[in-house]
């Protein structure tokens, strides 16, 4: 693969978990991804998982993998130095960790990138290391170094795939100039700038900031005196950062248990089904995290309306307006990191890490679970939520896409005061698309009057759906058609696919 691109194209992909195989059994995943339209794959393979005790490997995990590979969707696998032997924080999972010594990390990485040579299109080291502490247990130089040597030994290894470099979070996106993400990731980028190809930033936050957003890590290099592709190696939506009177409740009912003034029940198994303590298990403290969502199930009723909607047990018509702007999300999202030039956008995420885990009092559950496009049926990966079904929408529109632009509506819009968003998508051979919504609020927009629109559309014909796969209805006089844009995206061509 050229170091300087990916390969023409757009592709939608999705990451399977951040822990595949590691909790349970390496299940079936690709095939699931494929069905939805997905044409990439992203997949964490662990140094423990892949050489548990030095000099003995196994490749259960990789096989499982490899096994279920389809030639037509691009493999993406972002490597775990997460060791209980090999790395200065050992342990199974996370946070990653600088390896003991450089020349052992350097043969793991041998060992992986050889097996699995010609199959993988991108390797990525570590994910977020900037996210010190949860995903990375060192330093920026401690980065960079590992980084150097991961790129070394793919290159030598498999010289036609590109390296991706660990993804640029919303902990650097959301921070001012001069914070310690950023130093951290400028860091990076001045002096890892010869160990990577593509520079991932995970897109989370509010939609509207995504091509600010992939203006900001341009923005990283060029400062730095070069430039490589972009790509959303991440993203997905609503989170709570989005709602600022929400996460005000969240953090002072945490900041409340981090001081100890909500009340340690005294029962914590770390693996609770329901919000009762296991009677089996021995009493323990409770952990801060556990007693503020603990905290916040006790007071539901009284959350705001955009922080409750994050629990498991939120009232029905309140988990339904939250798939709705799931939905959305995944559109919009998508859209305006195409139009703002990436051409790889991963969706996070496929499914749970395991069959039948259910936690209310994990706080990673609470703050994305809801985010999973599938769930298991028993132990098969099989039902789809309702975001699975608007992926799969925007994946069909999408096949064939090589370009998205954003077009100017040029003031058609009958109201001044709602900004509109309007899309063409190039496609090969295949008919006219533009993709189009108006501004609003996320959590109440849908609720606002429509912005009337006569768009520009010299077509025999025009069919219109929107989101969530509704046919809607739409005026057309052969130069123009009238559409009531809202914050639900309309897709707009000229018959349906057959």
């Amino acid at each position: 693969m050229s170091p300087s691109a990916t390969p023409p194209g757009i592709r939608l992909g999705i990451v399977r978990s951040v822990s595949y195989g590691l909790f349970g059994p390496p299940d079936s995943f690709v095939p699931e991804i494929r069905e939805l339209g997905g044409s990439l794959v992203r997949v964490y393979v662990y140094w423990s998982q892949v050489e548990p005790e030095e000099g003995r490997y196994d490749w259960t995990v990789v096989d499982a993998l490899l096994g279920q590979l389809d030639p037509a969707a691009e493999t993406w696998v972002t490597v775990c130095s997460s060791s209980p032997w090999a790395t200065r924080h050992p342990t199974d999972f996370l946070p990653s960790s600088p390896a003991k010594d450089r020349e052992r990390y350097a043969r793991f990485i041998r060992e992986l990138v050889t097996r699995c040579r010609g199959r993988v299109e991108y390797w990525q080291c570590n994910n977020e290391p900037s996210n010190t502490g949860m995903l990375w247990a060192g330093t920026a130089p401690e980065y960079v170094e590992q980084l150097t040597a991961f790129a070394a030994v793919v290159r030598a290894a498999d010289p036609d795939a590109a390296l991706v470099l660990g993804g640029c979070g919303y902990d650097v996106l959301a921070s001012p100039d001069g914070s310690p993400a950023r130093q951290f990731f400028d860091q990076v980028v001045a002096d890892g700038r010869d160990s990577f190809d593509l520079f991932a930033v995970n897109l989370y936050g509010d939609p509207r900031a995504v091509p600010d957003q992939v203006e900001s890590v341009r923005a990283m290099m060029r400062r730095h005196g070069y430039e490589r592709p972009v790509v959303a190696g991440e993203y997905n939506g609503p989170i709570l950062f989005e709602f600022p009177a929400a996460q005000g409740v969240f953090e002072a009912t945490m900041t409340a248990a981090f001081g100890g003034t909500i009340a340690d029940s005294g029962t914590d198994s770390g693996t609770d089904s329901g919000l009762g303590a296991d009677p089996e298990v021995s009493a323990a403290p409770e952990s801060p995290d556990r007693l503020t969502m603990r905290a916040l199930y006790a007071r539901a009723a009284e959350l705001p309306p955009e922080l409750r909607m994050f629990l498991d047990d939120c009232p029905p018509d309140l988990a339904a307006k939250r798939d709705r702007i799931n939905r959305r999300q995944l559109v919009t999202r998508n859209v305006l990191a195409l139009a703002s030039g990436v051409t790889r956008t991963v969706c996070w995420n496929l499914a749970p890490e395991v069959p039948g885990y259910a936690d209310p009092l994990n706080l990673m559950g609470f703050l994305f679970g809801k985010l999973a496009l599938m769930d298991y049926e028993g132990r098969a990966l099989t039902a789809r939520r309702p975001s699975a079904e608007t992926f799969a929408l925007l994946a069909d529109h999408l096949e064939g896409a090589t370009s998205v632009c954003r077009l100017d509506h040029g003031g058609r819009g009958q109201r001044a005061d709602q900004e509109v968003f309007a899309f063409e998508v190039v496609r090969d051979s295949r008919p006219p698309l533009h993709i189009l919504w108006s501004d609003g609020d996320t959590f109440t927009g849908e609720d606002a009057p429509p912005t009337p629109v006569d768009w520009p559309w010299p077509h025999p014909t025009a069919h219109v759906t929107d989101t969530f796969g509704s046919h809607v209805t739409a005026p057309h006089d052969g130069a123009a058609v009238h559409l009531d844009l809202s914050v639900t995206p309309l897709f707009l061509t000229t018959a349906p696919r057959t």
